[in-house]
């Protein structure tokens, strides 16, 4: 059994979305001791400039108003850090990844918490851990050259060292939904936990 989760739902809408309910699957299927829980669906705010100068100032020389920038910050890395396995439900969007995910990437991408640069280049700092994606598609096939969505997401999560990713994915589903669902729940029964 995994120790802690990280259940992450990007989807905006809160009821009849299928990955909400796949990664609620995904979840209840890995089992855990601990589960967190982010909803994106709650706006996450955009990176800003005074976020940026916030983040590039040494942590020990930050003032009040820095450090209050980055509290959110701070919590979603603390977050990633302390989950074994994260699941993240993620439709696809007009071919990519939601905004409030993006937003969510950029919030945790930060050198020196979850990167790190070297002379051979970046390094992950979250390794050992892994991630099991919940993709849904209404036309966009998963893995296909229009899917900007799970190459970005399995990039991402990457850079941060989460090299272990699964997707579960009911995609196209303006095509078959009942087929993708199908497939989608046999998958999640699949999944090794």
């Amino acid at each position: 059994m995994t120790k802690t989760i990280l259940h992450i739902d990007a989807s905006a809408r809160r009821s009849g979305s299928t990955t909400r309910d796949l990664s609620q699957r995904i979840v209840q299927h890995l089992g855990a001791d601990r589960i967190i829980r982010r909803d994106l669906a709650s706006a996450l705010p955009q990176v800003t400039e005074d976020w940026i100068a916030a983040n590039f100032t040494p942590a020990d020389q930050r003032d009040a108003v820095q450090r209050d920038r980055l509290t959110l910050s701070d919590e979603l890395v603390d977050e990633l850090q302390r989950a074994d396995t994260i699941v993240i439900g993620l439709p696809i969007y007009n071919f990519s990844v939601p905004a409030a995910f993006k937003a969510w990437i950029d919030l945790i991408a930060r050198v020196g918490l979850t990167f790190s640069y070297s002379e051979t280049g970046p390094k992950g700092l979250l390794e050992g851990k892994r991630a099991v994606l919940a993709v849904a598609s209404g036309g966009t096939q998963v893995g296909s050259d229009i899917d900007f969505a799970t190459g970005y997401a399995r990039h991402v999560l990457g850079f941060v060292g989460i090299q272990d990713v699964d997707i579960v994915a009911a995609d196209q589903m303006a095509l078959d939904a009942e087929a993708a669902l199908n497939t989608a729940h046999k998958a999640v029964s699949e999944l090794a936990a």
